[in-house]
């Protein structure tokens, strides 16, 4: 019993620290806890669908406790030597984007934008193989500007990403702000605004209500909306995490039945003569129920001495899976990352000791009822 809670807490602390990392790469990391944009946006992605006063949105985003980053997009072309691709541009504000993600600190070779270089762009790391860039090369951009001319510009691989997304690793092709807007001719607006919560303790819903309210005008999602599949996979941990713990702990059962069982056997003639003295059938009963879980409860006392300080050494010390996957790896399009740690939580440690002592406790039930049905005269002479 010792063994199997102590490796349930260490896996549930796993799950937990594995979940906390997918969401750290798919929050943290590009997509933002929550979206802003311009009526149709999403439905219908338009280089003229802006939010025109980004502005005072953001002023009012600072009021109310929020931390938020401007946007630009438009699709367009590169090419380098006789490669091409589909590429999402994408304008930076530098000042503001490290506040709310952590995109900025995700290159695998090179540097991150910098304003005193404007011809030089960021991209993903499987756009710059299916292109044949590296760090240096130069790479040609055509796309339809806002007035409708054809932007036509070469730009130099500043840096490449290490993989985020599938959508940025495959098409991102990241820009200054002002770089972008010379570029498309887009002097004012934004296509979106990424925000983050000041204070992460602030439910998700409820904050996502009070920025609906707070801009009435413009779509807003959370990164849940945003990512269904990612939310629902989330959401379905769990319930993995309770399967585990019912397969695990039906061996358990069974093995404590069957030692219980045989217990109770070789102390029949004791048991007939406590009955016989006078002790109750439901007296006995409660003696074995609480002679088991004290039995339990030094199990549990083991599995936690050993549990605990193995999930806390991985919480510094993570698995690394680096040389059994891809570094490109990603699960429902976010960067799945290698390095797992372990997350210690109230969750992690309380739910395998409580469907220990649930298993434990169902049992338990047979054989104390058998020994409270013992009649005394049979139980005495029992052999």
């Amino acid at each position: 019993m010792a063994f199997a809670c102590a490796i349930m807490i260490f896996y549930a602390s796993l799950l937990e620290g594995w979940l906390a990392g997918m969401e750290k790469n798919a929050v943290g990391m590009d997509l933002g806890e929550f979206q802003i944009h311009g009526r149709g946006y999403r439905a219908d992605p338009d280089l003229y669908k802006i939010i025109t006063e980004e502005g005072g949105v953001l002023a009012q985003l600072d009021r109310q406790g929020f931390v938020a980053a401007p946007r630009l997009h438009a699709s367009g072309l590169a090419a380098a030597g006789n490669a091409s691709s589909g590429i999402e541009l994408r304008g930076v504000d530098l000042v503001r984007e490290g506040l709310v993600t952590a995109l900025n600190q995700h290159v695998w070779q090179g540097q991150w934008l910098a304003e005193n270089d404007q011809a030089g762009v960021v991209v993903g790391r499987k756009l710059a193989r299916i292109l044949g860039l590296a760090v240096g090369d130069e790479v040609v951009v055509v796309a339809q500007a806002a007035d409708g001319s054809t932007a036509n510009e070469l730009f130099r691989v500043r840096g490449i990403l290490k993989s985020v997304s599938e959508g940025v690793d495959r098409s991102g092709f990241l820009m200054t702000a002002a770089t972008f807007r010379r570029l498309m001719i887009v002097p004012q607006g934004v296509q979106q605004i990424v925000v983050k919560r000041q204070v992460p303790s602030e439910n998700l819903d409820q904050a996502t209500s009070r920025l609906s309210r707070l801009l009435p005008n413009y779509e807003v999602r959370n990164w849940r909306q945003l990512q269904p599949v990612l939310a629902r996979l989330f959401e379905m941990s769990d319930i993995s995490l309770v399967i585990m713990l019912l397969i695990t702990y039906a061996a358990v059962g069974i093995l404590t039945l069957n030692a219980l069982l045989m217990s109770v056997f070789e102390r029949i003639p004791e048991f007939g003569v406590m009955k016989a003295l006078g002790f109750s059938p439901w007296g006995l009963f409660a003696m074995i129920v609480v002679e088991s879980m004290l039995q339990v409860t030094v199990a549990v006392v083991l599995a936690v001495a050993v549990g605990l300080p193995l999930s806390f050494y991985f919480s510094h010390h993570p698995i690394d899976f680096s040389g059994f996957v891809q570094s490109s790896s990603t699960i429902a399009g976010i960067a799945f990352d290698p390095k797992w740690y372990c997350v210690v939580t109230v969750n992690s440690v309380v739910l395998p000791i409580l469907f220990l002592y649930l298993v434990a406790g169902l049992a338990i039930l047979y054989p104390a009822l058998k020994a409270a049905m013992l009649k005394p005269l049979a139980a005495i002479y029992h052999r």
